[in-house]
């Protein structure tokens, strides 16, 4: 910390009680100056050579045989005054940056200008704040915490103003050229603990890192806070990112932790203020400032505060730029009246509803763009879609539960998210079972309508396991997921017979053209080519394939229950049938039949057709 000493004389002010203070001094006092609830007992020469406006008061004082000065709203009270007097008195003075402000405001009052007397308290005054305070980072901000005390003589003489612009030029300064202790002194703390131990300073200290400025920031109150921040963004020179974490940052060292300290009386005016405050200095960007998940407590706080509205609309905005990068728990904003659901649905619905018109708006523009910059744009809009309508599920699951959560909000927001974005199923399928345990009174169109909005061909393997022993699902959504995961299976098979007869297609052409070219480059090479033939010995078994997979399905399809195997039995057969008189006489037969039966019957074929093609092809 910076200081300045003014004056020779030992100090030889002295006081008496509380609220009397004079000069020890051979020479009687002749005049006595008032300020607030102390008396100065002075001498008038001293004071007047360098007070102008002492001189008029004492000229005045004189007319009306007055010995007693009144000094009223002095700024900066009677230690301030004291000050000045001494200066006046030629005794030691020491300025630093908690008194300064005060003094320059004092010596400005009592009009200690050059005019007056060559060298005057305030041209000293200016010269230690401009040659030392305004140069270092941490008296900046002290003096600045000063001024809000000293309004408005700290005003009008631009002190404030000075104060900010000397703070946010020193935020844009290359970090690497930062010289002054921030933060608590922790990069000159490091440095005196390298010359404590005796070890060799290297050539470069620790680097700063970009936002360093951040928690001395937090010292100031918001309002002074406020003008800062606004400084910095003007200078253009601030990344976002770094501006939403200084934010961020400030509003976890102020605003408190509890519900009923935030909405209390005594404290919801500031907290407000704090909150409104942080939401206009907030960078709406979507690719930098804060993080969604911070805009959305910042959103929860500014609801529970009654923020502004047109500043909360401004939160929702942002927060719907960058809600791909939310959490379902982020979305639980309790309602508030006259909701009676325990979060607010509407609100979500709001931001999914303007997150999906900004991505379709940018993905007309993106369509459009045909380089690998554009490419590379439209497979980040994908991601992004996965990760609302993943978000969405999510949220749908958490709030399922909310008996007072009516089936039509349910279906609103769960359709709110087009169709690409939800690849796969499982999560709404979670959300609905969730939902229908929940709401057991549903009726049977209701449970039908709820259904509808999951597609069976998109649940997974495991999701449609759990479907087809859900007795909460209407029966024809369980005939669905039967249905389909039974084609998937049907498919995998087909597509592992394919891939082994084309392997045999592939050793035999490639044995025929080794043969050719064997018979044109001489008998020598031919013998060495025919050794390097593949054997039908080495090729896969198709039927052990067949068979190795039938056995997974069978043991899959004894997993279902009772009510589940009669319906799958009974769509094998229907599928199988051709419409003749003999399929249909043999049905109750095969319907009888379980699903391993079957499976292995048709496996059993398929696997001996397969050695009938390899045999052919040998």
């Amino acid at each position: 910390m910076k200081f300045m000493k003014l004056g020779s004389k030992p100090d030889a002010f002295q006081a008496e009680g509380n609220s009397i203070r004079y000069v020890s001094s051979e020479l009687a006092t002749d005049v006595i100056v008032t300020v607030g609830e102390i008396k100065f007992y002075l001498h008038k020469f001293p004071l007047l050579s360098k007070s102008n406006h002492l001189q008029k008061l004492v000229s005045r004082g004189n007319e009306e045989n007055v010995d007693e000065i009144q000094l009223i709203n002095f700024p900066g009270g009677p230690k301030a005054f004291e000050i000045c007097a001494k200066f006046c008195y030629g005794m030691t003075v020491t300025l630093n940056p908690y008194n300064v402000v005060a003094a320059r405001c004092a010596a400005e009052y009592l009009e200690m200008t050059e005019d007056v007397d060559r060298g005057n308290l305030i041209f000293k005054i200016e010269v230690f704040l401009n040659t030392s305070v305004f140069r270092g980072w941490k008296d900046s901000i002290i003096v600045l915490q000063t001024t809000k005390s000293l309004l408005p003589w700290s005003e009008d003489l631009k002190i404030v103003g000075r104060c900010i612009d000397s703070i946010a030029s020193k935020t844009s300064v290359d970090p690497s050229n930062i010289t002054w202790s921030y933060t608590y002194n922790r990069k000159l703390a490091a440095t005196e603990k390298k010359f404590d131990d005796g070890l060799k300073i290297p050539g470069k200290l620790e680097s700063v890192p970009k936002d360093w400025w951040i928690e001395d920031l937090c010292e100031l109150e918001i309002d002074l806070y406020k003008r800062v921040m606004i400084a910095v963004k003007s200078k253009g020179r601030m990344q976002g990112k770094i501006i939403g974490e200084a934010l961020k940052t400030y509003a976890v060292r102020w605003l408190p932790d509890s519900i009923d300290a935030l909405v209390s009386e005594v404290h919801n005016r500031r907290n407000k203020s704090l909150v409104e405050t942080i939401i206009c200095l907030l960078p709406f960007d979507k690719s930098t400032g804060c993080s969604c998940s911070f805009l959305l407590k910042l959103l929860k706080v500014a609801i529970l505060v009654g923020a502004d509205d047109a500043l909360r609309e401004d939160l929702i905005e942002s927060i719907s730029l960058k809600l791909d990068e939310a959490s379902a728990i982020d979305l639980l904003v309790p309602a508030r009246s006259p909701q009676s659901t325990t979060y607010d649905i509407e609100l979500v619905k709001r931001l999914v509803n303007l997150f999906v018109s900004h991505e379709m708006n940018n993905q007309d523009l993106n369509a459009i763009q045909k380089s690998e910059k554009g490419i590379t744009g439209l497979v980040l809009a994908r991601g992004t879609w996965l990760n609302v309508g993943r978000l969405v599920d999510s949220y749908l699951a958490e709030i399922a539960c909310d008996p007072n959560l009516i089936l039509s909000s349910f279906t609103e927001l769960s359709q709110l998210v087009p169709e690409s974005a939800r690849p796969i199923h499982d999560g709404l399928y979670k959300a609905i079972d969730i939902y229908l345990k929940e709401h057991p009174t549903l009726t049977k169109a209701d449970r039908k309508n709820l259904c509808s909005l999951m597609d069976a061909k998109k649940l997974t393997t495991d999701a449609s396991m759990h479907a087809a022993q859900n007795d909460r699902l209407p029966l024809r959504v369980v005939v669905q997921v039967l249905y389909f995961e039974q084609v998937r299976t049907t498919a995998g098979v087909q597509t592992m017979d394919n891939s082994t007869h084309d392997a045999l297609a592939s050793t035999r052409n490639a044995d025929e053209e080794w043969q050719r070219m064997g018979s044109e480059n001489g008998k020598s090479l031919a013998r060495q080519l025919s050794q390097m033939k593949v054997k039908d010995e080495d090729l896969p078994k198709p039927g052990k394939l067949a068979k190795k997979g039938s056995k997974n399905r069978g043991s899959g399809a004894q997993l279902l229950p009772s009510r589940s195997r009669r319906i799958f039995d009974k769509l094998w057969v229907v599928g199988k049938g051709n419409g003749n008189a003999e399929n249909r006489s043999s049905e109750t037969s095969a319907s009888s039949q379980s699903p391993r039966s079957i499976i292995q019957g048709e496996i059993k074929s398929s696997g001996s057709s397969s050695r009938q093609r390899r045999h052919s092809i040998s």
